[in-house]
């Protein structure tokens, strides 16, 4: 059996992805039994992340559909016309029986690829609101499955179903005090996780920095900090006096060991991207969130329903001097952050990647059967 992957341009698009290739292979019985093949954005991070998996990883091209200007938007759909070519050309000589889309720019033009060849299409949307990307693969997808019951209102009737999103079991399964010993963390101290998400987020970082060293006189950060802003805060952490410098745990990124993150931490400072949605129930993390901002769309819904749902507390960028004393207060109220968690467990799926799974294996198989 054969099934393609596809949806990328940022992390949250491909983890979900690979979360469901590894269910399948288990379901399948291991990796001889089930041929994958990711198709993903040329030059962002998808590469990277699928190879570390050992799938097989091949690139189209990709931008942005909804821009602000109409050059910007001509580029967009030549993009798009570009890219949803290369990916008939791949897809034709895999021959998948089925395909699984996660949104995203990335994963246009391979779903619609995948359409004009006959393959069926699961899309996955693992956003609380659907972007340009996921409504318009929603009108040719074969099922459609969302990450919370709100999303369900946007998209069409009798195809589209409830299934959670997809997180590592490492997620559900990492302890505190076993991640703060793996992480070189002090076992006691309020532990502050920052995170912009696999691209960092530079406006976070520069607040965070402002007063970072007031808090590490109390507590320690691990700070996922993102590539682009790691070289000038290493700067910055080296003219810390060194007990606090010990304090300041400073990674450009993390991969295996995210989960470890999340659960050595007390507090948060995080976007919300989709990943918010599946990795804070898994760990129970309460956070205050920064909803990213960006041309066209925004990442305002996702943490708008997990404040709603008392999981979480929401800060828009406007208001990043309120930052510090916002993390110090929900640190201090140790039963407002335990209300929190709870309502985070309740969000909790932790079988959406095995149902996406079937769900997969389900259309490929019948694709196979008609096929034989």
């Amino acid at each position: 059996m054969r099934v393609a992957f596809c949806g990328g341009g940022t992390g949250g698009h491909v983890y979900p992805a690979l979360t469901v290739a590894a269910a399948m292979r288990a379901r399948a019985g291991g990796p001889e039994k089930l041929d994958i093949l990711y198709v993903g954005v040329r030059g962002k991070i998808d590469g990277e992340l699928v190879r570390r998996e050992k799938i097989e990883f091949r690139a189209v091209t990709a931008r942005p559909l909804r821009v602000g200007s109409l050059a910007g938007t001509t580029r967009g759909a030549l993009s798009l016309l570009q890219g949803t070519a290369e990916a008939y050309r791949i897809l034709k000589g895999f021959r998948p029986d089925a395909v699984f889309a996660t949104g995203g720019y990335g994963s246009v033009g391979v779903g619609l690829a995948a359409r004009i060849l006959g393959r069926p299409l699961l899309l996955f949307l693992p956003d609380v609101e659907p972007g340009l990307a996921v409504r318009t693969l929603a009108r040719v997808a074969s099922r459609i499955a969302v990450t919370v019951t709100p999303a369900l209102s946007a998209l069409p009737s009798g195809r589209a179903e409830v299934t959670g999103y997809p997180v590592r079991s490492a997620f559900f399964e990492a302890r505190r005090d076993d991640a703060r010993e793996r992480l070189r963390l002090h076992p006691t101290l309020p532990t502050l996780l920052v995170s912009g998400a696999s691209s960092g987020a530079h406006r976070i970082n520069r607040a965070v920095l402002s007063w970072a060293p007031d808090f590490l006189r109390v507590g320690q950060i691990i700070h996922l900090c993102g590539r682009g802003d790691e070289a000038w805060l290493r700067d910055e952490r080296e003219k810390l006096p060194l007990d606090l410098r010990e304090r300041y745990h400073l990674y450009g990124y993390l991969h295996e060991d995210i989960a470890l993150a999340l659960a050595a931490a007390d507090v948060a400072i995080m976007r919300s991207g989709a990943s918010t949605l599946g990795e804070l129930p898994a760990t129970r993390l309460p956070a205050v969130l920064v909803p990213g901002e960006y041309e066209g769309w925004d990442q305002g819904p996702n943490a708008r329903f997990l404040a709603e749902s008392g999981a979480a507390i929401v800060l828009p960028q406007g208001r990043l001097a309120e930052l510090q004393p916002t993390v110090m207060a929900l640190l201090a109220d140790s039963e407002r952050r335990a209300q929190m968690s709870e309502a985070l467990a309740a969000l909790a799926r932790p079988d959406a990647a095995d149902r996406l799974a079937r769900m997969t294996l389900d259309i490929a198989g019948a694709r196979e059967a008609v096929a034989a």
